[in-house]
Formats: structure tokens, C-alpha cells, sequence
């Protein structure tokens, strides 16, 4: 049986939608700084390091690791080392530890090989590899350290290291693989008498752009990601920046307390520096509001901000970096709302915080901006759900108030933050989430099954962005002040989440286009609120390449086509006014929590259009969202401007023989290989147009 909307999409496919596009009403230009990507913890998926634990966090032994204890999750298996030879012979030195609080010592037995090795390491067949190992030994020490790459005693290149000394000293090594493997090992075993001391090792790609991997590095930036946030998230909460500078061999590793996970702190600011350089990305460094303290976030702005002649500015010189980095965007803590936040707060106490450490901060570099924790009613009536019912992340805290949340309650944090510290904000850093297939129902108190078509399933998330735009409506009545400040929406953490209810649920495969389009319509609301939207970080901006079988950057998935589709014709540009026949319809949900007063979108219902002027007024791209499993098609008119000679189309649609995506947890994607973004040549700008089912497509012609 077909329900309501189903009708009332056949029935909007019957007869065209009718859009006009006002070239005289225009809005201020799109910021490249809404293509943002996110990462955490400090040191990502985009440094090239193999080696886990590469300076020996955790003892060595051949015993089951053990279940690590607070924190709310844990970022997958992490690969440990193990002992090459009977446990006895390796012993975590704490008394000559290279650094951090030991290092392994290996005790030799003549001609019987004593070590350690990991496994499950990428391997591709001539590749070449390159690394270090920090070692001391005895005289007497015979070292060899071998990359293997198949179980045959053939199947390895090994390097002897003889020469070993009772201070550590640095061994350059450089290996070259003979066969693909996603098992591969590293082994450091010796001989001979006396002992040998491990401080540290390392190995990546030989190709590695400055400790970076070199694919991701390019298609990266090819994406367009505008900005990049760093080092969290939750992670930041209990991270001190100082351990993530000088000699990264002598940076301590830690145990990361947000995730139960290991910092390697490889990847600290000079580093990130680095990596926005080759990006051409703004840097978005997020300082810690929880365990940290205004001293420590002055210090950091200092360290990257300073002059050399500074005292923090002197040590960033003498790390090699003599000029200052002059970053303007700054992110004061991250979710302090929450109480699964280490160093979370009262509301009643937090706001101060949040000024003491800005008031510091700027008196160090009265330039900064800053971006301020906070978080809607709706949001906290969203997250107090998922935490009660979905269990997503174990340990969190639940309420048993109703929902939906009031404005001017213990859960209003971004009212409270701009009653008591409105002058000590630049942005609003406001996350959202969203379960595209779940709504909450009121009177259960509870998500329940949505059961509803794709064309509702994806409005779920720029509803949400629509939500905080009437809330801003709602503190600018509360608090008439606000109206003379220039504070903005930084929306700096935002994803689908695509599962159901639980394993058991009956909620059918998702549209392999639904997380893709649900992004694609994100942006769009962004784009249409210009004004306020000063920067937008996608959680998953710097997920969306496709990885090969051996963990390569090999192209982009749906994702990441959207993301660069999207900043290669509308980063700079001037949203141009939309007006249709068609408004949007209402889904299900509840108001205050998943569901806005006004539907997110343009009045084109069932697609969703957004078009924009080129900042020299030369060029209009349009963008038509389909989220109907229906092909669909629209009349273009244009106002204020005409076209002017032919045009190009690009266009998102499914892969051929992409799988659905189970709606299990995790945000989704497709099955395959990295997608591709159909371009074709239109000899003229369309007047009517076709669009294929559960598509985005974008068109671009000059205008005159």
C-alpha cells in the first residue's frame, strides 16, 4: 500500500516543477571554508606511519591484550608488538627509556634469535619503504631487522646492524617489497652477547609527501576540502599540545583517553601546519577546554602565533618553523555540553571558562577567532535520546526528563553561552547528527522506525541545520543585544548515521545515493543561509576517498564527489534567489528534537534546487538534488540575467551494480570501486530538464 507522500511525489512527477532562478537578489558568497574536513585524534589517517606503537606505549609480551577501561569506545583492533623468542628475553627498561616511560630491552642468547615483531602490515610489490630504528647496545650485539612478505625464508629483505653503542643512536633503513601482502611483518631480532635497548621505530612509503601519504595528499585536496579541524573532537579534552612538538622520535606517547586508543603524537602543529600548506586549507586548531586551562590555550596560541622573539615563538623557531603561522580560526574545547567530555562542567560554571580562556588568548593575538562549544535545545533533546535507547556509545550519561528540551533550561548551552559570553564569541560551534531511517516519536519518548521514502529519509539532517537558523531566531528575541554582534554558525562536526533501531530490526537496505544526497541537501541549506554559515567541517571530509585493499587512497566514493562537485562550482559564489511552485512537505518527526518549524530546502518539492552567480558575475551553476526513486523534471526560468552559449552537466548517480547499503551502524557508502561523476557537454544551457532518480546534478553555463 503506498502511503501519503508516496502519492504526493507520483503525483509532483506528473507535472513539472517550475523553478525560477532571480539573478538580481543575491546573498553574500559561499565561503570555500563550508568544505571543511575533521580530524581526530592528533595523529590521523593521513600520516604515513606503519608502525603501531612505534615507541612502545604498551609492555611487549605474548599475552592477551588487555580490555582497556574508561573512555566511551575504541577506535578499532590496534596492531601491538610481540616477542620474537620466549617473553623472558624482552623487558620494559623504565630506567634507560629512550622516552616515555620505558623502552624494551632485549636480552641476547648467542645464536638464538631474540625480538620483537608486528604484524599486518600493507605491503605492495616494488614498493619501496623507508625507516629508523633508535637503538643502544652491547658490542657484542649482532641486530638484524627484516620486512617480510611471505612465509618462505625467501620472502624477506633483511638489514644487519652491528655497530652498536651504550648511547642511542639513529639507524636509517630502507626496504624494498617483492610481493603484495596485507600480512606482512617487521621484525627486530638480534644475537650475539650483552643486550640491545629499542628506543623507537619507524617505516612508510618511501613516496611519503613530508611524513604524509602521498595519494590522500593529492586526491584531498583535489576534493576541495576549504579547511581543516585538528585534533578533535573528544580527543582534544585530554591532549596537551606541548607533547606533540621538537623531534618527533622524542614526543611521548600516550594512552588517548577519549577512545581507549594509543597517541603516537607523531602528528603534532608544526606538522598539521604542514599539511594545510599542501592542502591550500585554512587551519582550524581546537584548543583543550576540558582537562586544559587558559594558560595552556595562551601558550598554544603563542607557540603558533608569536613572534620569534616570543618565548613560545623562540621554541617554534627553534623546531624549525622561524615565522609564525598567523592562524585566525580557533576552537574553544569541543561538545562541553556533554558529560561524556573529559573536564566536562556545570552549565552554570563552564560559561566562565570559556571567557577566561578566550580573554587569554586574545591578549596574546587580539586577531584570533573564536569558535565556542555550545549546542542547541534540539540537540540535547536528540542526544539525551540516542543515549537512553541506542547505546552507540557506552557509557553516557542518561536523563529522564522529556523531550523535547526547553529554551532557557539546563539544556539550552548555546543560550547560556551567549547570555554570558556573547563578547567572547566569533562562531556558534554547533554538531549535529541524524539517523536518516529513525524519528522520534514524542509520547514513546523514543526513535522509532521511520518506515518513510528516501525523499523524507534525507530532509532528516538539513532539517536539523534549518532547526538551529530558528533557534538563532529565538535567542535574537530572548536577548535583543545579540542583534549588533557579528557571530556566525560554524557547524564544525556534522554525519548521517546510517543504522536502524537495533541488529534485530526490520528496517529494509538503504539507497546506496542516501547518505551522498543527505550531504548533498546539508550543503545546500548551508549555502542558503550565506550570511551566517561561517564555516562548515563534514566528520566524514576527510573519510571520503576510497581505499584500496591495501589501505591506498585509490579515488573517491559518493561522498567526496559531492563535496568537490559541489566546491568546484559554488566555493565563491553568490546564491542567486529560488522561486517554485512547489513547497516543501512536512516529514515525520517531532518538533524541537528532529523536526523543524519550517522544512529545510527550496519550494521545488520533490527535488531541491539551489543555483548561484560566479563572483564575477559570469557564470550560474545549478544544482537539482532528486531524492525520489523516481526520474523527475523541472522547468528553468531565468530572471535579472540570460545564457549565453552551451553548457556542461555533472552528475551523482548510484554506480552500476552498487550493492544497498545494510543500515547497520556506521554512515554507509557503497560496495565496489571509487565512484565516478558523469560530465557531459549540453550544446546550451537547459530550459527543461530530465533528472534521474536518486541523483544530484549540477549544471554551469555563462551568463550574460
Amino acid at each position: 500500500m503506498k502511503t501519503f507522500a508516496m502519492l504526493l511525489a507520483v503525483a509532483a512527477a506528473a507535472q513539472p516543477v517550475t523553478v525560477t532562478l532571480d539573478a538580481t537578489r543575491t546573498s553574500p558568497p559561499i565561503t570555500k571554508l563550508m568544505f571543511g574536513g575533521f580530524m581526530e585524534p592528533a595523529t590521523t589517517q593521513v600520516w604515513a606511519e606503519m608502525l603501531s606503537d612505534r615507541k612502545f606505549l604498551n609492555e611487549i609480551n605474548s599475552k592477551p591484550a588487555p580490555v582497556p577501561t574508561g573512555g566511551f569506545g575504541r577506535r578499532g583492533p590496534q596492531r601491538r608488538w610481540m616477542p620474537v623468542g620466549a617473553d623472558a628475553f624482552v623487558v620494559m627498561d623504565s630506567r634507560n627509556a629512550w622516552v616515555g616511560e620505558w623502552s624494551p630491552l632485549i636480552r641476547l642468547e648467542a645464536a638464538t634469535p631474540h625480538g620483537i615483531g608486528q604484524s599486518g602490515l600493507s605491503l605492495r610489490e616494488g614498493r619501496n619503504y623507508t625507516g629508523r630504528l633508535i637503538l643502544a647496545g652491547s658490542p657484542g650485539a649482532k641486530l638484524e631487522v627484516s620486512l617480510v612478505w611471505g612465509p618462505n625464508p625467501d620472502d624477506r629483505q633483511a638489514i644487519g646492524i652491528h655497530n652498536l653503542a651504550a648511547n642511542y643512536a639513529r639507524f636509517p633503513l630502507q626496504f624494498t617489497a617483492k610481493a603484495d601482502t596485507t600480512e606482512g611483518r617487521f621484525e627486530i631480532v638480534g644475537t650475539g652477547g650483552g643486550t640491545v635497548h629499542i628506543g623507537a621505530a619507524s617505516l612508510m612509503p618511501a613516496d611519503n609527501i613530508l611524513g604524509f601519504k602521498a595519494a590522500m595528499i593529492r586526491l584531498l585536496k583535489e576534493q576541495g576540502i576549504g579547511i581543516a579541524r585538528w585534533p578533535g573532537g573528544n580527543f582534544v579534552s585530554a591532549y596537551d599540545w606541548r607533547d606533540g612538538i621538537g623531534d618527533s622520535d622524542k614526543r611521548p606517547p600516550r594512552r588517548e583517553l577519549a577512545w581507549n586508543g594509543l597517541e603516537s603524537n607523531d602528528m603534532g602543529i608544526d606538522d598539521f601546519m604542514t599539511f594545510c600548506r599542501l592542502l591550500e586549507a585554512e587551519p582550524y586548531i581546537a584548543v583543550n577546554a576540558g582537562l586544559g586551562d587558559a594558560h595552556s590555550a595562551a601558550e598554544e596560541v603563542e607557540y603558533v602565533n608569536g613572534p620569534a622573539t616570543s618565548r613560545l615563538g623562540r621554541m617554534r623557531a627553534a623546531n624549525g618553523h622561524p615565522a609564525p603561522y598567523g592562524v585566525k580560526i580557533w576552537g574553544v574545547g569541543n561538545e562541553m555540553y556533554g558529560p561524556w567530555q573529559w573536564g566536562h562542567m556545570a552549565l552554570t560554571q563552564y560559561p566562565e571558562k570559556h571567557n577566561l580562556i578566550v580573554k587569554a588568548m586574545r591578549k596574546v593575538d587580539p586577531t584570533v577567532k573564536v569558535i565556542a562549544s555550545s549546542a542547541t535545545p534540539e540537540e540535547l533533546s536528540w542526544t539525551y535520546i540516542e543515549n537512553r535507547q541506542l547505546g552507540t556509545f557506552p557509557g553516557r550519561e542518561t536523563v529522564s526528563d522529556k523531550v523535547p528540551f526547553g529554551f532557557g533550561t539546563k539544556y539550552d548551552w548555546t543560550g547560556a553561552l551567549l547570555e554570558r559570553s556573547a563578547d567572547y564569541i566569533d562562531y556558534l560551534g554547533e554538531h549535529f547528527y541524524g539517523y536518516p531511517n529513525l524519528a522520534i516519536d514524542l509520547e514513546k519518548q523514543a526513535f522509532v522506525e521511520a518506515n518513510d521514502p528516501l525523499a523524507d529519509r534525507v530532509r532528516r539532517m538539513p532539517n536539523k541545520v534549518q532547526m538551529k537558523f530558528e533557534a538563532w531566531e529565538e535567542y535574537l528575541k530572548r536577548m535583543p543585544s545579540l542583534k549588533g554582534k557579528d557571530i556566525k554558525f560554524a557547524f564544525d562536526e556534522w554525519a548521517p548515521r546510517n543504522r536502524p533501531i537495533s541488529a534485530s530490526s526490520n528496517t529494509p537496505v538503504s539507497n546506496p545515493m542516501l547518505n551522498p544526497i543527505t550531504n548533498a541537501l546539508v550543503y545546500h541549506e548551508f549555502f542558503r543561509h550565506s550570511d551566517m554559515v561561517g564555516l562548515g567541517v563534514a566528520t566524514g571530509g576527510m573519510g571520503a576517498l576510497a581505499m584500496d585493499a591495501y589501505g591506498d587512497a585509490a579515488g573517491f566514493r559518493l561522498e567526496g564527489l559531492v563535496m568537490k562537485v559541489l566546491h568546484d562550482r559554488l566555493a565563491g559564489a553568490l546564491p542567486v534567489a529560488v522561486i517554485g511552485n512547489s513547497p516543501q512537505r512536512t516529514i515525520r518527526g517531532a518538533l524541537g528534537v528532529d523536526l523543524s518549524v519550517r522544512p529545510s530546502g527550496s519550494p521545488t518539492y520533490p527535488l531541491d534546487v539551489f543555483a548561484a552567480l560566479s563572483h564575477d558575475h559570469k557564470d550560474l551553476a545549478i544544482s537539482v538534488v532528486n531524492p525520489t526513486e523516481t526520474p523527475q523534471d523541472c522547468d528553468l526560468y531565468l530572471s535579472g540575467v540570460q545564457s549565453n552559449g552551451p553548457a556542461r552537466l555533472w552528475q551523482l548517480t548510484a554506480p552500476p551494480g552498487a550493492a544497498p547499503v545494510a543500515t547497520g551502524p556506521g554512515r554507509g557508502g557503497f560496495t565496489g570501486p571509487p565512484a565516478t561523476m558523469a560530465e557531459t557537454a549540453l550544446p546550451q544551457a537547459p530550459r527543461r530538464i530530465t533528472v534521474p532518480p536518486a541523483s544530484i546534478s549540477v549544471y554551469e553555463f555563462e551568463v550574460r
